[in-house]
């Protein structure tokens, strides 16, 4: 193994996978994500509200993940890489 000056500080900077894709996303958001559905032999749909969005170590790598709350029944968290998200509607500020 050979040591090269500043490769810890390159790595350590460096943006997780998803990142900057996250950027545009706000907790409250509705989101969309697909799945194949081998029935109907196309992509179906589906929509949550993000409840958070956290950067992870998964594989040796830091990665950018979401938990959604489905809207669909049976109501559930789950949790996606947020590269696989799509905004629908963005949430708002409401002040009360």
């Amino acid at each position: 193994m050979e040591f090269v000056p500043g490769w810890f500080l390159i790595m350590h900077e460096k943006d997780s996978f998803g990142e900057i894709h996250s950027k545009n996303f706000n907790i409250g958001d509705i989101v969309e994500w697909t799945s194949w559905d081998p029935e109907i032999e196309d992509w179906k749909r589906h929509y949550g509200i993000l409840l958070t969005i956290e950067n992870e170590i998964r594989s040796n790598r830091m990665v950018s993940v979401s938990k959604v709350m489905s809207l669909q029944s049976p109501a559930a968290e789950m949790e996606f890489f947020t590269m696989s998200l799509r905004v629908v509607s963005f949430g708002e500020d409401v002040d009360i």
